[in-house]
């Protein structure tokens, strides 16, 4: 079993436990590969969450710096039981960020990162109810369609700078909506219209879209993406990978079971993820069939 997307509490103020801690439930799990991807540092003081408000800018870039090298000298301690993936989640509040990540890049010899937005207009869209409102008051008239309309723009200008070989909780925006459903996308043409064509960037450089089980645990029936947008990417030939976006030891591979079942429902057939050959990195592909014989889906039996 295999994950793309992870946190601690040793380097963010919203996860919890000690990064040595959670690789070693990763490996006591039986995951063959995990990836440990530390929410980069940002840029500006208003972007910070109301638990960070004591830190400087400063104080984020020394600790994704500890993050790093901790990460590395893991990934060489356990080498020989878990092939562990050193990157990084991305924010993408503005445009600057681009050449943000371009220096954190350069500085850093990432396996592989995670491209995602949390944010519309600068303002969280993932935090709590309140903020997803203040962020749809920003677009537009002021309704969900005006603010699904520009998450996916400002997703689309994330993709186009940065081509991330992993595309985080793609539809996020759709989290705190009380509207959604499987019909809503494919009931407002200029929201599907941009959804298509964020798909199809991502397929036309080759990433990889993460179905990312933190959804369930946020009260979804089924991971992120939801199954409309699935079934685009199965018509579009996209690929797709596995990630628990854990912060935390108990959220290790929290829900695989139920985003299983999803995976089955869809009829995917395939998974890929991201390996190391030769300390580069690579893109290879399962089949679902090989992976349900993992015994790895033992400890589900009781849930």
């Amino acid at each position: 079993m295999r994950s793309h997307h992870s946190h601690s509490g040793d380097y963010i103020l919203h996860a919890n436990d000690h990064l040595d801690d959670i690789v070693k439930e990763a490996i006591a799990r039986g995951f063959k590969s995990y990836c440990l991807t530390e929410h980069i540092p940002r840029n500006n003081l208003a972007d910070l969450y109301p638990e960070e408000k004591h830190l400087q800018i400063s104080d984020l870039e020394s600790n994704f710096d500890k993050f790093y090298h901790h990460a590395r000298r893991l990934q060489s301690q356990y080498a020989d039981q878990i092939t562990l993936l050193v990157g990084c989640e991305t924010d993408y509040i503005r445009p600057d960020f681009k050449s943000l990540i371009a220096n954190l890049r350069s500085r850093y010899n990432f396996d592989m990162f995670v491209g995602s937005v949390h944010h519309v207009k600068e303002i969280p869209i993932d935090f709590d109810v309140a903020t997803w409102e203040l962020a749809m008051r920003k677009c537009g008239a002021g309704t969900p369609r005006d603010l699904y309309a520009e998450y996916f723009d400002e997703q689309y200008d994330m993709l186009v700078d940065l081509k991330p070989p992993i595309v985080g909780h793609f539809d996020l925006i759709r989290l705190f909506s009380v509207q959604d459903s499987e019909t809503t996308i494919t009931q407002w043409p200029e929201v599907l219209e941009r959804v298509e064509r964020n798909l199809e960037f991502i397929i036309g450089y080759g990433g990889l879209i993460e179905l990312n089980s933190a959804a369930i645990r946020k009260g979804w029936s089924e991971p992120y993406p939801r199954a409309d947008i699935c079934k685009m990417v199965l018509d579009k030939g996209g690929q797709f990978c596995l990630s628990d976006d854990s912060h935390g030891i108990a959220q290790i591979g929290i829900n695989f079971h139920k985003a299983l079942k999803q995976i089955e429902k869809l009829g995917i057939t395939e998974l890929s993820y991201i390996d190391l050959e030769n300390g580069r990195p690579v893109i290879r592909r399962e089949k679902v069939a090989m992976i349900k014989t993992d015994p790895f889906w033992n400890q589900y039996e009781k849930l």
